[in-house]
């Protein structure tokens, strides 16, 4: 357990010195994580709304921050490149998130003209009934995303690892509200990064690797 709970810090800490240094990228996953503990209650109450919520906004806004706010330059800060961060990154890097996110975005045509989806989803014949196939649909990927990325760690690197991560993405939500609940506070100051990675930096020693 010890060694479980040292590997999933280390990949928080990862993921937030290469990922999160801009304030409002922060705000962002704050706001993502409010909506998706909101939708983590809906998945007992329902699950396909849940799911809906989920992709359309706190998914989307999480993204935002990463695709259009955080930067893709050199990291002075950590001294790596963004090419050298997408080939480590241990969960989706912005590579596999686009895929991801093109499946997300074409699902709700692929449905529109296939109505049932080879029997898989519910037939809709009105457009509640389509959104909530979308919505079946969306619950699906996110369930296959996860495991789908998981057993890939499993067998590129090993079993704890991969668990190690989907315990991660399942807790995301709880721990980004602990670690950026003050981000849009710093954003009202003017502090638009938490450590400016165009600066030149190079007086400073790297962060360590935890």
């Amino acid at each position: 357990m010890k060694q479980f709970l040292e590997t999933l810090r280390e990949q928080r800490w990862d993921d937030h010195r290469f990922y999160h240094h801009c304030r409002i990228n922060q705000s962002l996953h704050l706001i993502s994580a409010l909506s998706f503990l909101g939708s983590y209650v809906m998945l007992f109450i329902n699950p396909v709304w849940s799911a809906i919520v989920a992709w359309t906004f706190s998914m989307t806004t999480r993204q935002a921050g990463h695709f259009f706010f955080e930067p893709h330059s050199y990291d002075h800060v950590n001294r790596a490149s963004h090419e050298h961060k997408e080939e480590i990154k241990v969960g989706y890097n912005l590579k596999r998130k686009v895929v991801l996110l093109s499946i997300w975005a074409l699902l709700p045509m692929a449905i529109y003209f296939n109505p049932g989806f080879l029997g898989i989803l519910p037939e809709h014949n009105d457009w509640l009934s389509f959104i909530e196939a979308v919505g079946t649909a969306w619950l699906y990927l996110g369930i296959a995303a996860v495991l789908f990325r998981g057993i890939q760690l499993f067998v590129q690197q090993d079993l704890k690892t991969g668990f190690v991560w989907m315990t991660k993405i399942i807790t995301d939500p709880f721990h980004d509200i602990y670690i950026y609940y003050r981000a849009p506070l710093h954003l009202l100051r003017g502090e638009r990064f938490e450590r400016d990675p165009v600066m030149d930096m190079g007086d400073l020693e790297p962060i360590p690797n935890h």
